[in-house]
This record gives C-alpha cells, sequence and structure tokens, in this order.
C-alpha cells in the first residue's frame, strides 16, 4: 500500500495595498515576468502558477516520483483547468451576453412570454437555464428582473410548480457535492 501523507503547510499570505506596492516588487526583480503570483519558498522568489503548483506537491510528495503517475496527475490536472476557463466563460457569457439578450427579448416583447405572449419550449428552456445558472452562482440573474419575473411566472403555473416540488422527478444538474466543488473553484 502506498504510504498515506500528511502535512500542513504554514504561509502568510500578503496582499498588495496599492500600485506602489506592485511597482515596488517589479522594480526589486521580485517579478521575473512583471506579473502575480509570487510566492517565496526555501530562499526563492517562484512565479508562474503551474510552477509554483510542481514546486509545492513535489516538496509535500503530492506529484509522485513515477512518471506514469505524474502525467496521469498533469492529465486530471490540466483537464480540470480546462474546465475552470470553459466554466468561467460561461459565467461571464452568460452575464454579459446571454441574459442581456433575453432580459431585452423580454423588454422589447413586453409581454408575459418570450413569443406571442403564450408559453412556448423556449420559455421552458430558458427556464431551466435560468435555474441551472442560478444553482451555479445565484446572483447572476440579480441584473435581470424581468428574466426573474418570467422565472417565477413559469415557475408558479400549475404542472411546472408541481414538477418542481421536493419530491417530484426534476433532478439538479449537479448533485450536492459537485456544486460545492463548482462554488470552491470558481469561488462563488
Amino acid at each position: 500500500q502506498e504510504p498515506i501523507y500528511c502535512f500542513c503547510l504554514h504561509f502568510e499570505e500578503k496582499f498588495l495595498e496599492s500600485a506602489e506596492d506592485l511597482e515596488k516588487l517589479r522594480n526589486d526583480g521580485s517579478f521575473m515576468f512583471q506579473q502575480m503570483p509570487m510566492v517565496k519558498i526555501d530562499g526563492m522568489k517562484l512565479v508562474q502558477t503551474r510552477a509554483i503548483l510542481n514546486y509545492i506537491a513535489s516538496k509535500y510528495n503530492l506529484y509522485r516520483k513515477d512518471i506514469k503517475e505524474r502525467v496521469l496527475i498533469d492529465m486530471y490536472t490540466e483537464g480540470i483547468a480546462d474546465l475552470d476557463t470553459k466554466l468561467a466563460l460561461i459565467q461571464q457569457r452568460t452575464k454579459n451576453r446571454y441574459f442581456p439578450a433575453f432580459e431585452k427579448i423580454s423588454e422589447s416583447n413586453g409581454q408575459d412570454y418570450l413569443v406571442g405572449n403564450k408559453l412556448s419550449r423556449a420559455d421552458i428552456h430558458l427556464v431551466e437555464l435560468l435555474y441551472y445558472m442560478e444553482e451555479l452562482e445565484s446572483s447572476l440573474i440579480f441584473s435581470f428582473p424581468l428574466l426573474k419575473a418570467l422565472k417565477t411566472r413559469i415557475s408558479n403555473l400549475p404542472m411546472v410548480k408541481k414538477f418542481l416540488q421536493p419530491g417530484s422527478p426534476r433532478k439538479s444538474l449537479m448533485d450536492e457535492k459537485s456544486l460545492e466543488e463548482a462554488r470552491k473553484i470558481f469561488r462563488f
């Protein structure tokens, strides 16, 4: 069996309080590439996130010595980084592109639904998306009062309301553990 390693990495986190603090670090050579983050460890000033993470992981035996295990760790880590980037992009586009477009459609339409003042599958799909995005980041919808109203209106329709009740067939798109992990990763 592989030994289990337990460690406690003690560190002091310092935040820059002014542009002058950043400029001082740049001028004293602390930032090789003129950017953050920077970690002082073992008498070194490390920059570049992956280099920092690889050093700390190696130091505390979290980055195995076996090259085959390391490549698996790298593959999984890069996959997580890709997902992180894609989810951040989705969140950004949702807030800055798609929700504003649907808010504008709702405003210009001046009706209770997206098309012809009658419930359509577009309304249902949009409300499902609103629920999904709300699970990821509840504040995303705050700036869109017409979308909030549409969600409430459709959620209160008798068949939809019944479907949304506890014990109904509707399942969250993410289980609670996955949702909590996504919140930690994306800091929502």
